[in-house]
């Protein structure tokens, strides 16, 4: 079992920036692929970033394409989104996810495939 939790959610303006943080524990994440998603109000959970189980690969959807960056570290069991210039529209609750897979790119995206998922961290963007 893993067990991950996210934290750094918080309300900023449009334009500023925001650094979500993903801890693993129970088992560590290094053979799993990791994933951000996001549920906007009232809509469905969508995909947003993904990183490759060494992190040598990376894949993003593309409205957070350079303004979003997934990074990880194995050594600590945690992985990050680094969120700059944002929009109203990125307003959303943040999910963490892993996935034991060598599968890179758009294979990362589909959210079904996810083993295990945090509780979602809240990030609201005032215009």
């Amino acid at each position: 079992q893993v067990q991950l939790v996210e934290s750094g959610g918080g309300l900023v303006q449009a334009g500023g920036s925001l650094r979500l943080s993903c801890a693993a524990s129970g088992r560590t994440v290094g053979a799993y692929a990791m994933g951000w998603f996001r549920q906007p109000p009232g809509q469905e959970r969508e995909f947003v970033a993904a990183i490759s189980w060494s992190g040598s690969s990376t894949y993003y959807e593309d409205s957070v394409k350079g303004r979003f960056t997934i990074s990880r570290d194995n050594a600590k069991n945690t992985v990050a989104l680094q969120m700059n210039s944002l929009k109203p529209e990125d307003t959303a609750v943040y999910y963490c996810a892993a996935k034991r897979t060598v599968q890179t790119g758009p294979a990362l995206g589909p959210a079904l495939q996810y083993n295990y998922w945090g509780q979602g961290t809240q990030v609201t963007v005032s215009s």
